[in-house]
């Protein structure tokens, strides 16, 4: 569900950054009384994990499209919603940046249509009321199946909402809405099944850390190296190998493009999209999340090579994606953690 730069229009992808930029500094704000120096870490490994499972893309039967997990519940559960929300904003900016995955100017729509709802909404309204009496197994897949589904149908009618408001023609409301909708409901339900099952191994390993989560902080006795460690395994294992095995469907938004307008992209050029096309090509080493194609490679070439294309798809290129961008994210979230409190502790030295 990455956006591109043509399917909004300025005004709407400036609105959308200005809010996101409001938010991510308002749950900077939260967190910097709360975030313990031993989340730290984990706020990392959790951004990494989430990059390297959105490289795999899973086939919806019968429709010809894909889905990929969009890791906002996971992250929101795991670490509160206004650190959930300043990691998916995180593993966004790499995405776009270095990958080419989302619009530079769709960026704020990005990081809203699938941080805000999970993080602010769905987790505190829909998956703690499912567990505040009390964590099981059964609660967990309630709350994450829920919570999951009804955060990814709000982020893919933003979606509609943000094009149809950028005056995007080619994507009428109605028929868009309605490809939509349906396609996100069945990716919800995988994504509610392995945000259940991620969070229950959690619980199972931790189960201070979901609890004390939900209650609102982690205890100091709480040790969450064994945590870390799994989740950086999984996480290079995942970027590393299984991401071959991602489905070459078009994912839930390309393929209501396709229902609704018969093409998969739209087009714009010139002006603020021809400023951000050639920056996000100059700075995205590893685009689609291959090595870049040489350009002697005629187009023709190129899309023969692309209709070859096997499953898995063994490629160097992806290992690479995704061992150096969950690297890549886990740095980045650690240097906002560890900012975070640094001026924390420069508040209190001042107030002293």
């Amino acid at each position: 569900m990455h956006m591109a730069d043509a399917l909004i229009s300025p005004v709407i992808g400036g609105t959308m950054w200005v809010a996101t930029a409001g938010v991510a500094a308002y749950s900077i704000k939260k967190i910097q009384d709360d975030l313990e120096e031993k989340k730290v870490p984990l706020m990392g490994v959790m951004g990494a994990f989430v990059f390297a499972s959105q490289m795999i893309n899973f086939s919806i039967p019968g429709t010809g499209s894909s889905g990929h997990l969009g890791g906002g519940l996971i992250l929101a559960a795991m670490l509160g919603p206004y650190a959930g929300f300043l990691a998916m904003a995180s593993i966004l900016l790499i995405q776009a940046l270095f990958f080419g995955d989302g619009g530079l100017l769709a960026y704020g729509c990005n990081v809203f249509n699938l941080g805000f709802y999970t993080c602010f909404i769905t987790y505190p309204l829909i998956f703690k009321w499912f567990v505040k009496k009390g964590l099981s197994a059964k609660r967990i897949m309630a709350g994450s199946m829920i919570a999951a589904i009804v955060g990814l149908q709000l982020g893919a009618f933003s979606v509609v909402l943000e094009t149809f408001f950028s005056g995007k023609t080619e994507l009428p409301f109605s028929t868009f809405v309605l490809m939509m909708q349906p396609i996100h409901l069945a990716i919800g339900i995988v994504e509610g099944l392995v945000t259940a099952a991620v969070l229950t191994f959690v619980w199972k390993a931790r189960p201070e850390l979901i609890e004390k989560q939900v209650s609102g902080k982690i205890s100091d006795n709480t040790s969450l190296k064994r945590i870390i460690y799994g989740l950086a395994i999984t996480a290079v294992i995942i970027g590393g190998g299984l991401s071959w095995f991602a489905s070459s469907n078009p994912d839930g938004l390309e393929w209501s493009m396709k229902k609704t307008a018969g093409i998969t992209e739209l087009a714009e050029s010139g002006g603020i999209y021809g400023i951000l096309s050639d920056i996000q090509s100059k700075t995205a080493f590893l685009p689609d999340y291959s090595f870049k194609n040489d350009d002697s490679v005629s187009e023709e070439q190129a899309s023969e090579t692309s209709t070859e294309a096997t499953w898995p798809a063994v490629d160097a290129g992806t290992t690479v994606s995704g061992l150096v961008g969950g690297a890549m994210t886990l740095v980045l979230a650690v240097m906002i953690g560890f900012f975070i409190r640094y001026v924390k502790k420069r508040k209190k030295k001042v107030t002293a």
